[in-house]
């Protein structure tokens, strides 16, 4: 019964809408109008500045960080507590409050991986900060470090369960940038730091 209520309780903590509570507070309407139409840290760059844009990336890594944290201090599982990270992503992605139409979960996805694994996790993120800085595709970045993240795990002889939720959130993480791959293979991607309208 606890680990249900748990499950639920990630669910509800990754589904708070960061992006879209935050751009309607400076008065704009919903972030979904406008560039990606994703509620995520980057859309919201670009159609908010930084000073939107920071806070929401942070509330965002911290969902998925307080679903594993907490499950694990709650039920003493880390399998589970792993499970409910992408639970949280899930969450982020597909959140009830705003019509199942949320943000792409890496923001999220990182929360979580930092408290699955934190080596493996500031490995993964030392390739986005990489790829970004060479590149300025945030999509990029975000696609390589999320499918790093499992294989590092691996690598390091780490929690097959890590590894696995890793997997699936990889997964996760692909299939909402389906439309990022396609830009990216036309050569039509924005880059980090262009605007949208």
């Amino acid at each position: 019964m606890i680990e249900a209520l748990v499950a639920v309780g990630s669910y509800l903590l990754g589904s708070i809408p960061t992006g879209y509570l935050f751009v309607r507070l400076t008065g704009r309407k919903d972030i979904r109008d406008f560039g990606s139409r994703s509620t995520g840290a980057t859309n919201v760059l670009r159609v908010g500045g930084w000073k939107t844009a920071l806070p929401v990336a942070v509330v965002d890594v911290l969902k998925g960080f307080l679903a594993v944290f907490l499950a694990a201090r709650i039920t003493a599982d880390p399998a589970f507590a792993a499970a409910c990270g992408l639970i949280a992503v899930v969450g982020h992605c597909f959140p009830v409050w705003i019509g199942f139409r949320g943000g792409k979960g890496v923001a999220t996805a990182l929360g979580a991986f930092a408290a699955m694994s934190p080596a493996a996790c500031a490995a993964s993120a030392g390739l986005f900060l990489l790829v970004v800085g060479l590149t300025r595709f945030v999509s990029l970045g975000s696609l390589l470090a999320a499918l790093a993240f499992p294989a590092i795990v691996l690598a390091r002889g780490g929690p097959g369960a890590a590894a696995a939720v890793g997997l699936a959130v990889a997964a996760l993480v692909v299939l909402r940038h389906r439309g990022n791959i396609a830009r990216l293979r036309a050569g039509t991607e924005r880059r980090l730091g262009e605007r949208s309208s």
